[in-house]
């Protein structure tokens, strides 16, 4: 429901609220109202009656009936009851102070009218009833009845004070009401602004919450759509940057082949050939000739596994996938690591289920990829240690998974969401390009790699390889 519709319907109901207690208050009024004008009416009969008896009695009537009577008849609004003959002397009154006084013929107006006697402060103004006692032809009197409407007056105010009291609750129930829809609209809106504020501060994590259908709700929904807008446009430029960064990789790496790789084959020949010239010559040193050309031999594959690094990372994969079983690619990654591993007291557990089915994959790419983490695992435990190969198949998600499990340092937490950046290494001798080149080649084989670790207690990479 739209915003503006729940407001219009709040004041149609406030305002039908109002009207029927108005209306319900103003009929208690009226039926209190007309039982008075009745109960009044029938006072003033009974005295009217009383005082028609008075004058047509042949007989003495006792005058305290009049004063008795207007005890009861006060309570309606009678102040004063006389009976005046027809010479204007009043014979008989509920006062007796007034028998005997003279009233003006002429200046009796029959019927209902003003008084003008004086009243007490706080009473209305008293009217009076004239009403001529006639029998047959003949007009015995008059009798004159003095009326208050105070009673009538009570029951006017107490109306007032009924409604007065029911707007004054109807208006304080809408200022309640509108405080709590003030308070409800306005937290939406306060939580909105609060996200758009860190959105704006480069927060692209921000969920706003659909809470409703009306403009609020359309409102977030919108700012939703905005906020995956910008991740897609974030995510277009980091693309677009890598992009450009890989080119100029790519330059650089072609630099780097042509300027050192020519180098590094020929220092590899010619320790080649100096072993095979001096080995025989010296047989007293034989094994120290041999210990130092390998050493040599080492530092010039290194050199050049770094430059084919920077060559991998700086142009597109070809992939020459093949049928290759785990433990035999394992078995050629360790004949290269094995001295250097035995060197710094790293010992390699397997963890192999046999019949682990064979992987459709690039043979080299995948042992530098397992090298990369053979390495990495022993260069995390300086003092030494033990790594764990793992491997398992998941039928139901037809993917085989490998795991590296180390005991070295761990990773910070700030650095996890790192590790597969170009260029970031936590090492002082690195390029920061070994994970970054064995996620490429991961990803590009279909698969994926995730990393678990806390610092002091290992770490373990963990990689997803689809079955077919």
């Amino acid at each position: 429901m739209r915003l503006n519709t729940k407001l219009v319907m709040i004041m149609l109901s406030m305002l039908i609220i109002a009207m029927l207690i108005l209306f319900i208050l103003n009929q208690f009024s009226q039926n209190d109202l007309v039982q008075e004008i009745q109960e009044s009416s029938t006072v003033v009969s009974k005295a009217i009656q009383l005082s028609v008896e008075d004058l047509t009695s042949e007989t003495d009537v006792e005058s305290s009936r009049l004063k008795e009577y207007l005890q009861q008849a006060r309570n309606k609004g009678i102040s004063q009851i006389n009976i005046i003959n027809n010479e204007g002397e009043i014979i008989n009154s509920s006062d007796p102070e007034q028998v005997g006084k003279k009233r003006e013929i002429k200046k009796l107006e029959k019927g209902l009218k003003a008084s003008r006697r004086g009243v007490d402060s706080g009473t209305l103004k008293p009217y009076d009833l004239v009403v001529p006692v006639i029998v047959g032809d003949e007009q015995l009197g008059y009798v004159q009845v003095n009326i208050l409407l105070d009673n009538i007056r009570d029951i006017q105010h107490a109306n007032f004070v009924r409604r007065l009291v029911a707007t004054t609750l109807v208006f304080l129930f809408g200022m309640f009401l509108t405080i709590f829809l003030a308070r409800r609209y306005t937290s939406p809106i306060h939580r909105l602004a609060t996200g758009v504020k860190d959105v704006s501060e480069g927060d692209l994590s921000v969920t706003f919450d659909v809470a409703s259908d009306d403009e609020i709700g359309e409102l977030a929904q919108n700012l939703n759509e905005m906020v995956e807008k910008l991740k897609e446009r974030e995510l277009l430029e980091k693309r677009l940057y890598e992009a450009e960064h890989l080119s100029k990789v790519g330059q650089l790496a072609s630099g780097i082949a042509h300027e050192i790789r020519n180098p590094l084959n020929y220092i590899s020949l010619a320790i080649d050939h100096l072993k095979s010239e001096l080995l025989p010559a010296c047989q007293g040193r034989g094994a120290e000739l041999e210990s130092i050309t390998n050493t040599i031999k080492e530092e010039v594959r290194k050199a050049n596994y770094m430059v084919l690094n920077f060559m991998n990372y700086g142009r597109p994969l070809k992939l020459r996938l093949q049928q290759v079983s785990y433990p035999e690619l394992l078995d050629k990654a360790m004949t290269i690591l094995e001295d250097k591993l035995k060197e710094a007291r790293v010992e390699v557990r397997r963890e192999i289920p046999e019949g682990l089915p064979p992987m459709l994959v690039d043979p080299e790419l995948m042992r530098n990829c397992l090298c990369n983490f053979i390495t990495n695992a022993a260069q995390a435990m300086p003092q030494g240690g033990t790594i764990t190969l793992g491997a398992g198949v998941d039928h139901e998600a037809e993917e085989v998974r490998l795991s590296f499990s180390d005991q070295g340092v761990g990773i910070e937490p700030q650095d996890l969401e790192k590790v597969f950046q170009p260029y970031f290494t936590t090492k002082e001798a690195g390029i920061g390009l070994g994970l970054a080149i064995t996620e490429r080649i991961i990803r590009e084989h279909g698969g994926s790699l995730e990393v678990e670790s806390s610092p002091g207690n290992g770490t373990t990479f963990t990689v997803r390889l689809p079955l077919r």
